[in-house]
Protein backbone atom coordinates (compact mmCIF):
# COMPACT_ATOMS: atom_id res chain seq x y z
CA UNK A 1 0.00 0.00 0.00
CA UNK A 2 1.33 3.44 -0.92
CA UNK A 3 2.01 6.04 1.84
CA UNK A 4 -0.91 8.12 0.54
CA UNK A 5 -3.31 5.18 0.78
CA UNK A 6 -2.04 4.27 4.26
CA UNK A 7 -2.59 7.87 5.38
CA UNK A 8 -6.10 7.91 3.91
CA UNK A 9 -6.97 4.58 5.55
CA UNK A 10 -5.72 5.84 8.92
CA UNK A 11 -7.80 9.02 8.56
CA UNK A 12 -10.88 6.95 7.71
CA UNK A 13 -10.37 4.79 10.82
CA UNK A 14 -9.95 7.87 13.01
CA UNK A 15 -13.12 9.45 11.62
CA UNK A 16 -15.10 6.23 12.16
CA UNK A 17 -13.83 6.11 15.75
CA UNK A 18 -15.14 9.64 16.37
CA UNK A 19 -18.52 8.67 14.92
CA UNK A 20 -18.67 5.62 17.22
CA UNK A 21 -17.76 7.69 20.30
CA UNK A 22 -20.51 10.20 19.57
CA UNK A 23 -23.07 7.47 18.90
CA UNK A 24 -22.15 5.75 22.19
CA UNK A 25 -23.01 8.82 24.28
CA UNK A 26 -26.03 8.54 26.58
CA UNK A 27 -28.20 10.98 24.66
CA UNK A 28 -31.18 10.51 27.00
CA UNK A 29 -28.96 11.76 29.84
CA UNK A 30 -27.80 14.66 27.68
CA UNK A 31 -31.41 15.75 27.13
CA UNK A 32 -32.20 15.48 30.84
CA UNK A 33 -29.15 17.50 31.88
CA UNK A 34 -29.70 20.25 29.33
CA UNK A 35 -33.34 20.48 30.41
CA UNK A 36 -32.34 20.66 34.07
CA UNK A 37 -29.14 22.71 33.96
CA UNK A 38 -28.72 24.20 30.46
CA UNK A 39 -25.64 22.14 29.57
CA UNK A 40 -24.40 18.55 29.44
CA UNK A 41 -20.96 16.96 29.19
CA UNK A 42 -20.08 14.45 26.44
CA UNK A 43 -17.19 12.45 27.94
CA UNK A 44 -14.21 11.61 25.75
CA UNK A 45 -15.42 12.65 22.31
CA UNK A 46 -11.77 13.25 21.37
CA UNK A 47 -8.68 11.34 22.48
CA UNK A 48 -5.64 13.10 24.00
CA UNK A 49 -3.79 12.43 20.73
CA UNK A 50 -6.56 14.09 18.68
CA UNK A 51 -6.56 17.04 21.07
CA UNK A 52 -2.78 17.40 20.69
CA UNK A 53 -3.06 17.23 16.89
CA UNK A 54 -5.56 20.10 16.85
CA UNK A 55 -3.48 22.21 19.24
CA UNK A 56 -0.45 21.64 17.02
CA UNK A 57 -2.26 23.05 13.97
CA UNK A 58 -3.17 26.35 15.69
CA UNK A 59 -0.13 28.11 14.24
CA UNK A 60 -0.78 26.93 10.66
CA UNK A 61 -2.28 29.97 8.92
CA UNK A 62 -3.44 27.89 5.95
CA UNK A 63 -5.95 26.09 8.20
CA UNK A 64 -7.82 29.24 9.20
CA UNK A 65 -9.81 32.03 7.55
CA UNK A 66 -9.49 34.68 10.28
CA UNK A 67 -7.98 35.50 13.68
CA UNK A 68 -9.73 37.52 16.39
CA UNK A 69 -7.86 39.19 19.24
CA UNK A 70 -10.59 39.54 21.83
CA UNK A 71 -9.29 42.64 23.62
CA UNK A 72 -9.54 44.68 20.41
CA UNK A 73 -13.30 44.15 20.30
CA UNK A 74 -14.15 44.19 24.00
CA UNK A 75 -14.81 40.43 23.96
CA UNK A 76 -12.38 39.64 26.78
CA UNK A 77 -8.71 38.60 26.60
CA UNK A 78 -7.18 35.84 24.51
CA UNK A 79 -7.75 35.01 20.88
CA UNK A 80 -9.54 32.64 18.56
CA UNK A 81 -9.25 31.52 14.94
CA UNK A 82 -12.02 30.38 12.58
CA UNK A 83 -11.18 27.35 10.47
CA UNK A 84 -11.31 27.59 6.70
CA UNK A 85 -12.93 24.98 4.48
CA UNK A 86 -12.05 22.18 4.08
CA UNK A 87 -12.15 21.59 7.83
CA UNK A 88 -9.51 19.33 9.40
CA UNK A 89 -10.79 15.72 9.26
CA UNK A 90 -11.14 15.54 13.06
CA UNK A 91 -13.30 18.67 13.12
CA UNK A 92 -15.38 17.66 10.10
CA UNK A 93 -16.01 14.18 11.51
CA UNK A 94 -17.01 15.54 14.90
CA UNK A 95 -19.31 18.20 13.43
CA UNK A 96 -21.02 15.68 11.17
CA UNK A 97 -21.43 13.06 13.91
CA UNK A 98 -22.77 15.47 16.54
CA UNK A 99 -25.35 17.12 14.31
CA UNK A 100 -27.99 14.31 13.96
CA UNK A 101 -28.63 13.71 17.70
CA UNK A 102 -28.54 17.44 18.35
CA UNK A 103 -30.98 18.05 15.47
CA UNK A 104 -33.46 15.73 17.20
CA UNK A 105 -33.15 17.83 20.36
CA UNK A 106 -33.42 21.05 18.34
CA UNK A 107 -36.61 19.86 16.63
CA UNK A 108 -38.09 19.02 20.02
CA UNK A 109 -37.27 22.52 21.22
CA UNK A 110 -38.82 24.10 18.13
CA UNK A 111 -42.01 22.12 18.67
CA UNK A 112 -42.15 23.02 22.36
CA UNK A 113 -41.76 26.73 21.54
CA UNK A 114 -44.26 26.64 18.67
CA UNK A 115 -41.59 27.61 16.13
CA UNK A 116 -42.03 26.78 12.45
CA UNK A 117 -38.33 25.95 12.03
CA UNK A 118 -37.38 22.33 11.38
CA UNK A 119 -33.88 20.94 11.17
CA UNK A 120 -33.05 18.23 8.60
CA UNK A 121 -31.51 14.96 9.75
CA UNK A 122 -28.25 15.47 7.79
CA UNK A 123 -25.85 18.28 8.47
CA UNK A 124 -25.08 18.64 4.76
CA UNK A 125 -28.73 19.48 4.14
CA UNK A 126 -28.73 22.07 6.92
CA UNK A 127 -25.52 23.64 5.59
CA UNK A 128 -27.14 23.91 2.15
CA UNK A 129 -29.92 25.92 3.76
CA UNK A 130 -27.34 28.23 5.33
CA UNK A 131 -25.34 28.57 2.10
CA UNK A 132 -28.45 29.29 0.03
CA UNK A 133 -29.10 32.21 2.41
CA UNK A 134 -25.56 33.56 1.95
CA UNK A 135 -24.14 32.03 5.15
CA UNK A 136 -21.12 30.34 3.57
CA UNK A 137 -18.21 31.00 5.94
CA UNK A 138 -17.29 28.12 8.28
CA UNK A 139 -17.79 28.75 11.99
CA UNK A 140 -15.86 25.98 13.80
CA UNK A 141 -13.06 27.68 15.70
CA UNK A 142 -10.21 27.23 18.13
CA UNK A 143 -9.73 29.46 21.15
CA UNK A 144 -6.44 30.08 22.96
CA UNK A 145 -6.18 31.56 26.46
CA UNK A 146 -3.09 32.41 28.49
CA UNK A 147 -2.70 33.54 32.08
CA UNK A 148 -5.17 36.34 32.87
CA UNK A 149 -7.28 35.71 29.74
CA UNK A 150 -11.06 35.28 29.80
CA UNK A 151 -14.07 35.32 27.49
CA UNK A 152 -16.99 37.64 28.20
CA UNK A 153 -20.51 36.22 28.26
CA UNK A 154 -21.87 36.14 24.71
CA UNK A 155 -23.96 34.32 22.08
CA UNK A 156 -22.70 32.96 18.75
CA UNK A 157 -25.17 34.33 16.19
CA UNK A 158 -23.96 34.71 12.61
CA UNK A 159 -26.99 35.24 10.39
CA UNK A 160 -30.63 34.42 9.77
CA UNK A 161 -30.16 30.66 10.25
CA UNK A 162 -29.11 29.69 13.77
CA UNK A 163 -28.78 26.11 14.96
CA UNK A 164 -29.80 26.30 18.63
CA UNK A 165 -27.10 24.07 20.14
CA UNK A 166 -23.32 24.03 19.96
CA UNK A 167 -20.44 22.05 21.47
CA UNK A 168 -17.17 23.18 23.06
CA UNK A 169 -14.44 20.54 23.37
CA UNK A 170 -11.64 21.11 25.88
CA UNK A 171 -8.34 20.30 24.16
CA UNK A 172 -5.98 21.07 27.06
CA UNK A 173 -5.65 19.00 30.24
CA UNK A 174 -6.86 20.96 33.30
CA UNK A 175 -4.85 18.68 35.59
CA UNK A 176 -1.59 19.70 33.90
CA UNK A 177 -1.92 22.59 31.46
CA UNK A 178 -3.86 25.35 33.24
CA UNK A 179 -5.80 26.46 36.30
CA UNK A 180 -8.95 28.56 36.42
CA UNK A 181 -10.62 29.04 33.05
CA UNK A 182 -13.95 27.47 33.99
CA UNK A 183 -16.70 27.29 31.37
CA UNK A 184 -19.59 29.47 32.55
CA UNK A 185 -23.20 29.76 31.38
CA UNK A 186 -25.91 32.14 32.54
CA UNK A 187 -29.63 32.01 31.94
CA UNK A 188 -32.11 34.84 32.30
CA UNK A 189 -35.64 33.71 33.06
CA UNK A 190 -38.47 36.24 32.75
CA UNK A 191 -38.88 38.42 35.84
CA UNK A 192 -36.15 36.48 37.69
CA UNK A 193 -32.48 37.10 38.47
CA UNK A 194 -29.86 35.44 36.28
CA UNK A 195 -28.65 31.95 37.19
CA UNK A 196 -25.07 30.78 36.58
CA UNK A 197 -23.87 27.25 35.77
CA UNK A 198 -20.16 26.31 35.86
CA UNK A 199 -18.94 23.28 33.90
CA UNK A 200 -15.46 21.76 34.32
CA UNK A 201 -14.86 19.18 31.57
CA UNK A 202 -11.80 16.96 31.31
CA UNK A 203 -9.49 16.91 28.29
CA UNK A 204 -11.37 15.63 25.25
CA UNK A 205 -14.82 16.16 26.79
CA UNK A 206 -17.43 18.14 24.91
CA UNK A 207 -19.96 20.47 26.50
CA UNK A 208 -23.34 20.80 24.77
CA UNK A 209 -25.15 24.06 25.45
CA UNK A 210 -27.66 26.47 23.84
CA UNK A 211 -26.49 29.12 21.41
CA UNK A 212 -28.94 31.81 22.52
CA UNK A 213 -32.03 30.38 24.25
CA UNK A 214 -33.76 27.18 25.35
CA UNK A 215 -37.28 26.13 26.35
CA UNK A 216 -38.16 25.64 30.03
CA UNK A 217 -41.29 23.98 31.35
CA UNK A 218 -43.10 26.29 33.76
CA UNK A 219 -46.33 25.99 35.72
CA UNK A 220 -48.21 27.76 32.91
CA UNK A 221 -46.50 26.04 30.00
CA UNK A 222 -43.21 26.28 28.15
CA UNK A 223 -41.33 29.56 28.02
CA UNK A 224 -38.05 30.75 26.53
CA UNK A 225 -34.96 31.60 28.59
CA UNK A 226 -32.00 33.55 27.22
CA UNK A 227 -28.57 31.91 27.56
CA UNK A 228 -25.03 33.27 27.38
CA UNK A 229 -21.68 31.55 27.79
CA UNK A 230 -18.08 32.49 28.48
CA UNK A 231 -14.85 31.45 30.22
CA UNK A 232 -13.64 32.69 33.59
CA UNK A 233 -10.15 34.13 34.11
CA UNK A 234 -7.26 31.74 33.54
CA UNK A 235 -5.04 31.78 36.61
CA UNK A 236 -2.08 29.98 35.08
CA UNK A 237 -0.96 28.04 32.02
CA UNK A 238 -2.57 27.86 28.60
CA UNK A 239 -6.01 26.59 27.57
CA UNK A 240 -7.14 25.53 24.06
CA UNK A 241 -10.74 24.82 23.13
CA UNK A 242 -12.44 23.64 19.94
CA UNK A 243 -15.80 25.30 19.29
CA UNK A 244 -18.21 23.36 17.06
CA UNK A 245 -20.97 25.59 15.69
CA UNK A 246 -23.37 24.04 13.20
CA UNK A 247 -24.61 27.07 11.24
CA UNK A 248 -22.22 28.92 8.95
CA UNK A 249 -21.76 32.70 8.89
CA UNK A 250 -22.38 35.50 6.41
Amino acid sequence: MSPRRRSSAAADRAERAIVRRVAAQDWDRVVREIDAHGAAVLPGVLTPEECAALIACYGDDARFRSRIVMARHGFGRGEYRYFAYPLPPIVAALRGALYPPLARIANGWAKALGAATDFPARHADYLKRCHDAGQTRPTPLMLRYGEGDYNCLHQDLYGEHVFPLQVAVLLSDPRRDFSGGEFVLTEQRPRMQSRAEVVQPAQGDGVVFPVDHRPVQGTRGVYRVAMRHGVSRLRSGRRFTLGVIFHDAK
